[in-house]
């Protein structure tokens, strides 16, 4: 007799949405993991990944965090019954110690938070988010000039191993 394989195949990636703006407009210092309190309909939203992060931030509000101006995007066959606002707050949940520490740093250090993906952690949504300082201009076009010259460094070399 054979035996059953009893391994799952796992998802090719777990990542629901990206912020790829985070990086070119903040200095990221330091990442976060945060769950989030959703509802069914935004979860539902979010297996379709109908979710955009460009324009979301996070603030603190009376000792608790949230997520600001993260729109998700309501399916049509939501329920009928429930008001479906694909801008409202989104807790954070995080554990104390972390959001005193995180309130010392926003307030007396001038940080912002911004958040980076949104991923599946088995069958919770997770919020990965960014401490950091944001950018000037010349900052950006360093970094804009740095992977130029990167990538002609590249090219280069590649053309010299031949």
């Amino acid at each position: 007799m054979a035996k059953k394989n009893s391994k799952k195949s796992k998802p090719t990636s777990s990542t629901i949405a990206l912020n790829k703006k985070a990086r070119h407009e903040y200095h990221i210092e330091e990442k976060i993991e945060a769950g989030l309190s959703l509802q069914g309909w935004e979860v539902k939203s979010l297996r379709m990944g109908k979710v955009n992060l460009t324009e979301g931030f996070i603030q603190i509000k009376d000792g608790e965090a949230y997520l600001h101006a993260c729109t998700i995007t309501p399916l049509n066959t939501a329920s009928t019954h429930v008001v479906a606002d694909p801008l409202r707050l989104r807790k954070l949940l995080l554990k104390r110690r972390e959001l005193d520490r995180l309130m010392g740093l926003v307030e007396r250090k001038g940080y912002s938070m911004v958040p980076i993906a949104l991923y599946w952690k088995k069958a919770w949504v997770k919020l990965e988010f960014g401490l950091g300082f944001g950018k000037k201009q010349h900052d950006k076009r360093d970094d804009a000039k740095q992977r130029d010259w990167d990538r002609e460094k590249a090219r280069v070399m590649k053309g010299s191993n031949r």
